[in-house]
């Protein structure tokens, strides 16, 4: 079971927390009608346990303190109203927990001026951020280490995820759901949540590398490797040989790390690249058929049925329509 921890912060802003743990909840309750893993564990945490008010006037009442926490897959560390300034310096132990975390390989998002804490805690040196525009100069500043990004919206230096917005938090959860459901599951919370079409979190966000929320380093080269030749002719058996295992070593440890056998994660990334040409391009069904590495036209569009829950001439008449609309 995955453990995701929503950081409680004295004057937070509410939505940093409660939308992406609606959207885990949603991708949960559907994860589970379709058999395809574990639920996850939701925690929302304050540093001494006790009751949080947000912005908004809202009182959260934690599950826990920081010291009763689990240990995290998934962080979320929400924005706070105004200037941070006087909360770091009352978070040392919040700092030192995030620290532990990290170390311990969780994944940490955080949003807006939330981003702050990742700052004060060291993590970001070196690395890229963003942060709300309002405070880009006062970041700068404060955290010379860090590689402010003021022209994204999200950047992600291998497990930290910064998001400029509540929007871009939106599409890093996404990204997260994807990774821990699949594609059909992070396209069903994307249609429920969200009424336009958003660009993949690849071309949104500024990324210093990869993320796979599992350590096993042999599957995550794997994974890598079958993104960069999904369009061609891939032979599971010959890519278990290039990584020096027996095919059942290489479904099983794979199945372990992902949640999925190589075949449905290369399926996977096949339907997510016709997605986007069935988006952006004007290239018929058949020819991104194709280039996505599928010769039969019907078992193509069966994958992607299965996978999406519509057809490829369904979904790009509904991204077509909602473009137009946008555009108008």
């Amino acid at each position: 079971m995955r453990t995701v921890t929503f950081l409680l912060i004295d004057q937070m802003l509410a939505t940093g927390t409660v939308l992406p743990l609606e959207m885990l909840r949603g991708a949960e309750s559907r994860a589970r009608v379709e058999r395809l893993a574990e639920p996850l564990r939701l925690v929302t945490a304050s540093v001494d346990g006790q009751a949080v008010k947000t912005r908004c006037g809202f009182t959260f009442q934690p599950d826990v303190s920081l010291e009763e926490a689990p240990d995290s897959d998934l962080i979320y560390i929400p924005a706070l109203w105004r200037n941070p300034r006087p909360a770091l310096k009352r978070s040392g132990k919040l700092l030192r927990w995030l620290r532990s975390q990290a170390e311990g390989g969780a994944a940490i998002n955080a949003v807006g001026t939330g981003v702050c804490f990742l700052a004060e805690a060291g993590l970001l040196d070196g690395k890229p951020a963003t942060t709300h525009w309002h405070y880009f100069d006062q970041f700068s500043a404060d955290y010379p280490k860090v590689k402010l990004k003021r022209q994204y919206f999200i950047t992600q230096a291998d497990k930290l995820f910064c998001a400029a917005s509540v929007n871009a938090l939106a599409d890093v959860t996404v990204h997260m759901i994807r990774q821990l459901y699949g594609a059909a599951v992070a396209s069903h919370v994307e249609r429920n949540f969200s009424h336009e079409i958003r660009r993949p979190f690849e071309e949104i966000a500024y990324s210093e590398g990869s993320v796979h929320l599992h350590p096993d380093e042999d599957i995550v080269q794997a994974q890598a490797w079958l993104k960069e030749h999904c369009n061609t002719e891939v032979r599971l058996s010959e890519v278990a040989q290039m990584f020096d295992m027996s095919v059942r070593s290489f479904n099983r440890r794979f199945k372990l790390a992902t949640g999925q056998t190589p075949l449905q994660y290369l399926q996977n990334v096949r339907v997510d690249m016709a997605r986007e040409l069935l988006q952006s391009s004007n290239l018929s069904v058949n020819e991104i058929a194709e280039k996505v590495g599928y010769q039969d036209m019907g078992h193509f569009t069966a994958l992607f049925k299965k996978f999406l829950a519509t057809t490829p001439s369904e979904y790009r008449a509904t991204v077509r329509a909602k473009l137009f609309r946008v555009n108008t």
